[in-house]
């Protein structure tokens, strides 16, 4: 089964169990097998000095780019991230693509306040696992709950789980079973694991 590479490439290096947590998060709501690395690259042409911030969109290229032989690419980072008509996100993908980026820079505060860094780690595998699903083929979800519900703020990652509502994962297998689909129905979906 082809592998995920999961890919930090931030300015500071990540806390010993941060990605290892979103690497289990991944094997499992995936079934993938999951390869760690740390990029000494950094995407150049990403930051937008006016904003001060980075361009999501120009990092998907750059992971697209420099990671060709992976099946799929998640790239992490502390990096800010944003795309032009919002003021920040979490994380972006390529729909049924092979690159997904999601960032650490909006989970929280700061590591350093005692339950913070499990709480950002969380919210984490919660971003990672909802970008990752749309590489997949995965759209949002009506599931608040869900994964692969939508994020545009803090109280709505705290909201969901880190793991797939029954629908997307069937969705997932179906997907995997069929190939890549480019379109699927937003559903609702009052069932939980």
């Amino acid at each position: 089964m082809s592998e995920v590479l999961l890919l930090w490439f931030g300015q500071k290096r990540p806390a010993a169990d941060l990605l290892e947590g979103v690497r289990r998060s991944v094997e499992r709501e995936f079934d993938r097998a999951v390869r760690v690395g740390l990029s000494p690259e950094r995407p150049e042409d990403a930051f937008d000095a006016r904003r001060g911030q980075h361009s999501s969109t120009r990092i998907l290229a750059w992971l697209k780019d420099r990671h060709e032989g992976a099946h799929r690419v998640l790239g992490v980072t502390d990096a800010d991230l944003f795309i032009p008509i919002l003021t920040f996100v979490f994380g972006e993908a390529q729909l049924s693509g092979r690159a997904a980026v999601v960032s650490t820079a909006r989970l929280g505060d700061t590591p350093l306040i005692p339950g913070e860094a499990a709480r950002i780690a969380l919210r984490l595998q919660k971003e990672a696992v909802h970008e990752l699903g749309h590489t997949f083929g995965l759209l949002h979800c009506a599931d608040a709950r869900c994964a692969m519900a939508r994020s545009p703020s803090l109280r709505h990652v705290d909201a969901k789980s880190p793991v797939l509502c029954r629908a997307c994962r069937a969705r997932t297998r179906e997907l995997s079973e069929n190939g890549d689909v480019h379109e699927q129905e937003e559903h609702a979906n009052p069932d939980r694991r």
